[in-house]
């Protein structure tokens, strides 16, 4: 039988350029992260198109995009990828061991932070990972207390210091159905317990609107407060990622008064582990490529 022809080898280094590209959304921004020079990102980037046959990337002069082709790549390069440096942790002999104890808000945890540990998880397997979800408020007392590494906080929007900013939210108003801002009765608020961004939020939109409100609800959980939503006990704030299916989303056109962001900080002790410093540094990185 005539031999088959021999399939082109996937480099990991090109791999790796490529990947980070497509989550850069750039060749420059890329570059920074991986610490090459541009010429440098653009000739692998070309080398593994060479090298497939196949053009990877569509360049213009103000975007970048994934080609079908580099999408069906970028799929089986993020697996690669994980496996390889999978693979090289559990093997190497100075692998960073320990656990690590990081604080984090539920939804916040439930809708952004899942995929980011299990990546974490996956190429670190010898750090245990003991993750507890909770108010800010206690969250913030606790790390007081030394209970914490690392802890994520919703804060006011603030400059540098207290913390690296590792996430953006925009709050929207979230209801069973798209009418409760009409007319003038006193509106219904579903909050968590003071103190809470999203609670300070609704109260200080609705009296700069002139807008009278009660707390009938007051829930611990995420679920708890979706929940009452859901029942028609009244309103809520949440980020606008965070509105389930069965709820509407309210805005201007429905009445509702704007809302400012609020933001996501990552807090570390005084004195952290070297695996502690690791899962810092990948959770800044992994927000920064996703925000």
């Amino acid at each position: 039988m005539p031999s088959r022809p021999a399939l082109p080898r996937l480099d990991l280094d090109l791999l790796r350029t490529f990947a980070a590209v497509a989550d850069a959304g750039g060749i420059s921004r890329a570059a920074e992260r991986l610490r090459l020079a541009q010429p440098t990102v653009s000739l692998q980037l070309r080398r593994l198109e060479d090298g497939l046959g196949h053009r990877l990337l569509a360049r213009t002069p103000r975007s970048l995009r994934l080609t079908a082709e580099g999408e069906d790549l970028l799929s089986y390069a993020r697996r690669i990828l994980a496996l390889a440096d999978e693979a090289v942790a559990r093997l190497s002999p100075d692998a960073l061991r320990g656990v690590v104890r990081l604080g984090t808000p539920e939804d916040f945890a439930t809708a952004n932070l899942a995929g980011v540990l299990a990546r974490f998880a996956a190429s670190h397997p010898a750090i245990a990972l003991e993750v507890t979800t909770d108010l800010t408020l206690n969250l913030l007392d606790r790390f007081g207390r030394g209970e914490f590494d690392l802890v994520l906080v919703k804060r006011e929007p603030q400059g540098p210091g207290g913390g690296v900013r590792v996430w953006r939210e925009p709050l929207v108003w979230a209801a069973r159905d798209p009418t409760p801002f009409e007319g003038g009765a006193t509106l219904p608020l579903v909050v968590s317990p003071h103190p809470c961004v999203y609670r300070k939020r609704a109260m200080a939109a609705l009296d700069a609107a002139g807008r009278p409100w009660r707390v009938a609800y007051t829930s611990t959980s995420l679920a708890g407060a979706q929940a009452a939503v859901r029942a028609g006990l009244g309103v809520t704030v949440l980020p606008r990622g965070m509105v389930p299916p069965g709820l509407a989303t309210l805005d201007a056109s429905h009445g509702a008064p704007a809302l400012p962001d609020t933001e996501v900080a990552l807090l570390r002790a005084a004195v952290v582990s070297p695996p502690a410093r690791r899962l810092g540094d990948h959770i800044v990185q992994a927000l920064e490529r996703a925000a």
